[in-house]
């Protein structure tokens, strides 16, 4: 798609959650690079400030930050009435964060904020989104899941069963909006360079947040699901058509000699 067509599709402007870091401000700076206006949401505002300032320098695109902490389960609706009237075209749905290690070590209100940032927070925005997306006859919606929503993962049990309900959400938007001018696409990244991945020295196989985010734009139209990373698009493949107990007693394994 010729940059002028993505922009008449997809624009004139997108929405952005998560996107003081990581794949989140990869979006934005991508969008921003491709002439779209944006309204970035996050937590840390000072750094939404700050990417919007220096945006508006780079590009000379129009920026609207929204504080919002998608934890607290009022926080898509205000976002969503903060947003009517904005002729938004574009929903990145990024906003995540994940909990490692063995499940019943970790804290329970710890993991009930991440099913409210990861599973309610994509789908209320969805919900909000998809009726005025339709009657502008053409946008859409990315989800950023990951790989570990594809497969039960030990170790990463609650952060992967969360991830599930968004590909699930995504590919059923994705069947429900055929004909309808609006593409959904299910972003499953692998390991992606971040403030996540900083503290984990070692770690193979990373692929640049600005390359998944050029990647996903450059694929919106080949949903249901897109995982970017050669590597992990392979190993998820051949874990997927394993036994499934051969499968997730091997994951358990690896990952137990990790921790």
């Amino acid at each position: 798609m010729k940059p002028e067509e993505f922009r008449e599709t997809y624009g004139p402007i997108a929405l952005v959650t998560g996107a003081s870091s990581g794949i989140g401000l990869a979006f934005a700076e991508e969008l921003a690079a491709r002439g779209f206006d944006l309204v970035l949401t996050a937590r840390r505002t000072d750094r939404l400030e700050a990417l919007a300032q220096r945006l508006l320098s780079s590009c000379g695109v129009r920026t609207r930050v929204i504080g919002a902490d998608l934890s607290d389960p009022e926080a898509p609706a205000r976002l969503l009435a903060e947003t009517e009237g904005s002729d938004i075209g574009l929903v990145v749905s990024n906003a995540g964060f994940n909990l490692k290690g063995a499940f019943e070590t970790k804290d329970a209100s710890a993991m009930a904020k991440m099913l409210a940032v990861n599973c309610q927070a994509p789908m209320q925005l969805a919900h909000g989104f998809i009726s005025r997306l339709k009657a502008r006859g053409r946008g859409g919606i990315v989800f950023t899941a990951s790989v570990e929503g594809l497969i039960g993962c030990p170790y990463s049990t609650a952060y992967s069963a969360s991830k599930a309900l968004v590909v699930s959400l995504g590919e059923g938007l994705w069947g429900e909006l055929q004909g309808t001018g609006v593409d959904v696409l299910t972003l499953c990244p692998g390991a992606t360079e971040s403030e996540a991945t900083a503290g984990m020295p070692g770690l193979a196989n990373l692929q640049a947040a600005a390359e998944v985010a050029r990647l996903t734009l450059d694929n919106l139209r080949e949903g249901p699901t897109f995982v970017p990373n050669a590597h992990y698009r392979e190993m998820f493949s051949q874990l997927r058509a394993m036994p499934r107990r051969e499968a997730l007693t091997a994951m358990a394994q690896s990952m137990k000699d990790l921790a």
